[in-house]
């Protein structure tokens, strides 16, 4: 539940910040779905409405995605719902209903870094960046691991490249959030291994992905002993979903079914 004192469209991007930074308790809606999961009280909700941040566009460089696009534009747009093999569309397919991803939007979400995100752990398996109106534009990795600051995220940007990426997540039941997901993509010889919802937020597997790079004849005993790196260098918790022993089980699982899908795309 969260109550709004204040409700104002600014028409610039200065103009929303300045008006965030002014109070503590000002916030940036996004399209309020997951507002809904706490409790909180907001002296001024600012709405980007009126920014024409509500796009996607394609060059050769990037595919650019505006803040205000939602989970259900990302899931449709020609542009992205079948590159990097799909795993884009596959990421978003579970994430409650087709009524949900259509109000829920990509700004919001990536900058909100729940552990639970299905788009996070997607789009750190990709060459994505973000930008931000304050701090700039950086890796999503870099973004993930910097402290929280008021900002506002304006657009995504995911390099258009040959990446072939996989998605797979386990969830109690349909509609929920997941106990766990894994990405893992790879661009030539360079491999990608995400893990998120440990309950905590998606983190790239630097020394399985690194050492998954290296391999030059992939077998299943090579792969074994990949996820049980990514298992232990990650760290994992407990949580009403699930233990963190079953979750580090299930990371094993599930990325030798992602790599073993990767390396079937080839």
């Amino acid at each position: 539940m969260f109550t709004i004192s204040k409700l104002v469209k600014p028409k610039t991007l200065e103009e929303a910040y300045d008006t965030l930074v002014s109070k503590k308790n000002n916030t940036i809606l996004g399209g309020c779905a997951f507002l809904r999961l706490g409790s909180k009280r907001i002296q001024t909700a600012i709405d980007l409405e009126y920014l024409n941040l509500n796009y996607i566009k394609e060059d050769k460089e990037f595919i650019e995605i505006g803040a205000y696009s939602t989970l259900r534009d990302l899931e449709t747009n020609v542009s992205t719902k079948g590159a990097f093999n799909g795993v884009l569309k596959k990421a978003l397919k579970d994430i409650i209903g087709i009524q949900f991803r259509n109000v829920a939007n990509i700004g919001a979400t990536v900058f909100s870094k729940y552990g639970f995100s299905d788009v996070n752990t997607s789009l750190l398996c990709l060459d994505t960046e973000v930008e931000l109106f304050k701090a700039g534009r950086m890796s999503l990795e870099e973004f993930l691991k910097r402290p929280y600051e008021k900002d506002i995220l304006t657009k995504v940007f995911i390099k258009n490249n040959k990446r072939v990426g996989v998605y797979k997540s386990h969830r109690n039941s349909k509609s929920d959030f997941p106990v766990l997901n894994v990405a893992v993509s790879k661009l030539e010889n360079d491999w990608k291994i995400v893990v998120g919802a440990r309950p905590r937020g998606a983190k790239i597997a630097l020394k399985a992905s690194e050492a998954l790079s290296k391999e030059e004849n992939l077998n299943a005993y090579n792969i074994e002993k990949i996820v049980e790196i990514a298992s232990n260098e990650l760290d994992f918790g407990s949580n009403m979903r699930a233990s963190l022993e079953y979750r580090k089980a299930l990371c094993k699982v599930l990325l030798k079914r992602a790599i073993m899908e990767v390396v079937e795309c080839r």
